[in-house]
């Protein structure tokens, strides 16, 4: 074994197991309609004498140059303690064929329910099978599992949801994420990738211009044509009917991920065997989690794995049902690469021994009696939310500058109120809620809440915060507009935490109706009246005296070699905020370069970058912009590909303006050109 340092986690490498390890780099598995998916397999090398349970990850993110390097890690590691573990690559993803249209289609279920009995029925696997993976991969692990293939017995689903339009990248409280059209600018970019020629021959330049010439339109414009909670976002999602899904699900996330919020609602909800785990990290898998402290999560899932497909008792299931990580204060950083506090367990979630706490959002601030009503009227500048970071980091860790910094900036420019120094210590575990008497002199408006914590010095940490379209009040699959100063009662549910607030600390509560360029602004300012007096925040506290239980425990870090790779550019990252003062102009700029390095098992050279740029007028709504450039490079000595794809965004007070641009070169010289402008109606927006 040998310590490995990765940015905020330190791994043991593992290369000596149980099982001698075989690897199969491609393999081919045939669909019912003739197309065949491209997977790479890791098995024990007595498999095909002494059958094994196989893992399953279906992801569209190139097994072959994408996710390799992880790849090793993970499943190089299953097949080392007796499992046949397989990376499977999406129609027309990767090297497998076809096309791919959207994401989690009904064709990539059908697809992999066909895949898993496949699996099930080749003679090195014992006809038992799991699936895994985060986020695409948490995603469909969930929606297969509603599709109850017979083989298919238990799933470990990371940074998922069970909601594609109210926990997904596209909306957060019926608002507009900008981080749907990074993700969306990311799709339409990776999915138009060319096969390995290695892997499928000649025919892979024909394969590449089909994927080019395939979308109509690319997928952003798909998903804003659905600006409520109709059939498509249905589709999907596997709350439509938990009991449809009856293997068991262990459901794993991370505070600082986007995610996090499906993990405990799962385990309200779903009626098979479950078990939930949240640790401090953004999206990223627990064993190399940023912010840390990251757990040995490999050894860990092995107890599940063991238990639901060798039906060995590992004691898994006896364990509390929902263990999370308490976090504490901690100086905020856009790179904060760890976070204090323990463990802590509840035996069943929800918990009876969570118990609700009010107070009063007073025009004297936050206390536990309601005070004398008053008006409080307030107009949020359009820029404001710049430290707000991104909705879902996937950097971290020093790799890119996404997380919230100090809130003091926005919580200046927000209503606010404040609590008293704590004179003991305060423990939030759950969703809080803010119930808030309002009106507005628009039609349409939305309300963010920011929850923070003010530590002595004045610096302002949001542990938690909640936003929510007041035109989809009614329900996320209608549009009601406001009625210009009507005074209306509302309920902006705020993601899920567990934080231990500090005697000496404050309780900060912010709302604002602005908050870019996490959310797409209002087409007109808006001035927000609240009843400071008739409003209030609802807590979900963990009595102190529970402090005192044995903190779960989980092992060091450790997983399986990666592949070979060289640095030949190293990767770089940066977030720079500009404002003009005489314009009232503010842009920010995101930068994340993974560089450019070589995989020594391929001879192949990847690089891959991604700028991101947000600009917007203080005063004025309309000037918002914003813009995703993807780029990406494939190299070897007989083979040289680049992609540069453009989305630009933009809207007046009607519609969203779409722009969308692609050019694929081969050897330095222009092979595919197409652009897309589109106009999509605003719906309560």
């Amino acid at each position: 074994m040998s310590p490995r340092n990765g940015g905020g986690y330190v791994s043991q490498i593992v290369d000596t197991f149980l099982h001698q390890v075989k690897e199969w780099e491609h393999v081919w598995i045939p669909m019912p309609d003739g197309v065949r998916l491209s997977a790479r397999i890791w098995l024990p090398e007595d498999a095909e004498s002494s059958p094994v349970p196989a893992i399953l990850e279906y992801i569209p993110y190139r097994k072959r140059d994408g996710t390799r390097v992880r790849d090793d890690c993970r499943h190089r590691y299953w097949a080392g303690h007796g499992y046949a573990s397989i990376r499977l690559d999406i129609r027309g993803t990767g090297d497998s064929e076809g096309l791919i249209t959207d994401e989690y289609a009904l064709i990539e279920q059908d697809d992999c329910v066909a895949a898993i009995a496949w699996i099930a029925e080749q003679d090195w696997c014992s006809g038992r099978v799991g699936m895994t993976g985060i986020s695409w991969g948490g995603f469909n692990a969930l929606q297969v599992a509603a599709r109850r293939p017979p083989e298919l017995k238990a799933i470990i689903t990371h940074c998922s949801t069970d909601d594609r339009y109210a926990d997904d990248v596209h909306w957060m409280g019926g608002c507009l994420l900008t981080d749907g059209f990074f993700w969306g600018s990311g799709f339409f970019h990776f999915m138009s990738k060319p096969p390995d020629p290695e892997i499928v021959g000649p025919s892979w330049r024909k394969t590449w211009l089909e994927r080019l010439e395939h979308w109509q339109p690319p997928a952003s414009q798909i998903w804003m044509q659905h600006q409520r909670r109709d059939a498509y976002w249905q589709h999907g999602s596997v709350c439509e009917n938990y009991e449809d899904i009856e293997c068991a699900v262990y459901a794993v996330g991370g505070w600082e991920d986007g995610y996090s919020n499906a993990v405990p609602r799962m385990l309200a909800n779903l009626s098979c065997p479950t078990k939930g785990l949240i640790g401090p990290w953004g999206h990223k898998y627990p064993e190399q989690g940023i912010p840390g402290p990251a757990i040995g999560f490999l050894q860990h899932s092995l107890r599940w794995w063991d238990y639901w497909l060798k039906d060995i008792n590992t004691g898994i299931m006896e364990e509390p049902a929902y263990t999370v990580f308490l976090q504490e204060y901690v100086a905020p950083d856009a790179c904060l690469e760890s976070v204090p506090g323990k463990w802590i367990a509840e035996p069943s979630w929800p918990s009876p021994r969570i118990e609700s706490q009010e107070v009063f959002l007073n025009a004297s601030g936050l206390s536990e009696k309601a005070e004398k009503t008053v008006s409080l009227v307030h107009a949020s500048s359009q820029a404001l939310g710049s430290t707000g970071g991104s909705w879902c980091p996937y950097g971290l860790g020093g790799v890119s500058p996404d997380l919230a910094v100090d809130q003091q900036e926005d919580d200046g420019r927000s209503l606010i109120w404040d609590s008293e120094p704590l004179t003991d210590d305060l423990v939030v575990v759950g969703a809080p809620k803010a119930h808030l008497r309002l009106s507005v002199d628009q039609p349409n408006a939305f309300v963010v809440v920011r929850l923070t914590d003010v530590s002595p010095d004045g610096t302002s940490r949001r542990v938690s915060y909640g936003m929510l379209n007041l035109s989809r009040r009614s329900g996320f699959d209608k549009t009601v507009p406001m009625v210009a100063g009507e005074l209306t009662d509302i309920v902006i549910t705020l993601n899920d935490l567990a934080h231990r607030f500090a005697p000496g600390h404050r309780v900060r509560l912010a709302v604002s109706t602005t908050y870019w360029p996490m959310v797409w602004p209002s087409a007109h300012p808006v001035s927000l009246t609240l009843a400071a007096g008739a409003s209030r925040l609802t807590l979900p506290v963990r009595p102190l005296s529970l402090d005192n239980e044995a903190e779960p425990v989980f092992d060091p870090v450790e997983m399986a070699p990666p592949g070979r790779t060289s640095t030949i550019v190293p990767p770089d990252a940066a977030r720079t905020i500009h404002r003009d003062l005489k314009s009232g102009r503010w842009r920010e700029n995101l930068i994340e370069d993974h560089g450019r390095f070589h995989i020594h098992d391929i001879d192949l050279n990847v690089a891959h970058s991604t700028h991101c740029d947000f600009e917007i007028v203080e005063n004025d709504p309309l000037t918002a912009e914003a813009r995703w450039v993807w780029r990406s490079e494939l190299e070897r000595a007989d083979w040289h590909v680049e992609i540069e794809t453009t989305t630009r965004l933009r809207a007046d007070a009607s519609d969203f303006i779409i722009d969308t641009d692609i050019d694929a070169k081969e050897d330095g010289k222009p092979i595919f050109t197409r652009a897309w402008r589109d106009r999509i109606p605003r719906d309560g927006l």
